[in-house]
């Protein structure tokens, strides 16, 4: 009995301390929005998962979901940026199914034009690449960037256009980046909820992989 009741106190007790970090982080999250003058909500939005759902990292899983959600015009680009959550099943040895809530952040930037589907993430940071079954890694002068990056697309040639001299030093240096570009959005995701410290340094780094798009990309 004693034990039983131990497990429910600590159940109590993480839910509650739960809600506390939830309304912590809602509540930092809405004092940065308003310092870079971004739009803010804080609710569940399934419109956005759908919306963006030709991105591979939001199409995994079931009951998908955006939440926290900044949006507007940030350094003169349209830009979203979202906590997203998505569920996972599995059985366990006696055959009671489990749900997994899996919880990360993720950023779009809207472009002025279309492009097919590129990524660029370290090994196994997609899991699941839809779209470039069967394409094969591409690789570029750089040893050391085809080392640390995996490049997936269709269109070779707008890989090696987006992946120029000043991309590809700019990510060798940032090798924590994963990209994905598709139809008229550039991306980038996390494995985790960052913490909203990180946000704007994040946000910041969006813009600048689209100022090392080159210009001619756009002349169409």
């Amino acid at each position: 009995m004693g034990g039983a009741i131990i497990v429910v106190i600590c159940i109590i007790g993480a839910i509650i301390w739960g809600l506390y970090a939830g309304k912590k982080r809602r509540d930092e999250m809405t004092l940065l929005a308003e310092r870079l003058e971004l739009d803010f909500t804080h609710e569940r939005n399934y419109k956005l998962a759908d919306r963006f759902s030709f991105l591979d990292k939001l199409r995994q899983g079931a009951n998908r979901y955006a939440y926290n959600i900044m949006s507007g015009m940030y350094k003169n680009h349209d830009i979203t940026a979202f906590d997203y959550h998505y569920e996972t099943y599995s059985n366990d040895s006696k055959g009671r199914r489990q749900t997994h809530h899996h919880h990360f952040s993720f950023f779009t930037l809207t472009l002025p034009e279309f492009f097919p589907e590129l990524t660029i993430a370290r090994e196994g940071f997609f899991s699941k690449l839809a779209q470039a079954v069967g394409f094969d890694d591409i690789d570029f002068e750089s040893h050391e960037f085809s080392k640390r990056f995996v490049v997936r697309s269709k269109d070779k040639k707008f890989a090696y256009d987006f992946c120029n001299a000043r991309m590809i030093e700019y990510l060798l240096d940032h090798d924590d980046l994963s990209i994905e570009v598709d139809q008229n959005q550039l991306a980038i995701g996390f494995d985790r909820c960052l913490k909203v410290e990180e946000i704007e340094q994040h946000l910041t780094q969006l813009t600048e992989i689209r100022e090392r798009m080159p210009d001619y990309l756009f002349e169409k």
